[in-house]
């Protein structure tokens, strides 16, 4: 079964929004999703190590069939983070 974008962001934020504020998907070592309120946003993690949120993108089909792989495996165990310090990111971006 091929994953779409359309269906990944509808199960990610009926899971996102039943989190405590500052959580985010952990959804590849350079990949990650939080819910800022409204919407999904998705990021790429800080070349760091740190797994804070660096550069925002617009995920697309295109991109679910790059990444599948990971996502598949995100997918079969989901991972979350707390990150208190998110919710200063989100409310520094509105």
């Amino acid at each position: 079964m091929q994953l779409h974008y359309a269906e990944i962001d509808a199960i990610l934020t009926s899971l996102l929004r039943s989190q405590p504020p500052g959580t985010m998907a952990l959804l590849a070592d350079f990949l990650g999703a939080y819910w800022d309120g409204t919407r999904v946003v998705y990021f790429f993690l800080h070349e760091d190590g740190s797994g804070a949120p660096d550069d925002e993108f617009e995920l697309s089909d295109y991109l679910v069939d790059k990444w599948e792989e990971e996502l598949r495996h995100w997918f079969a165990a989901p991972r979350f983070s707390m990150r208190p310090e998110l919710n200063k990111w989100i409310k520094s971006d509105a």
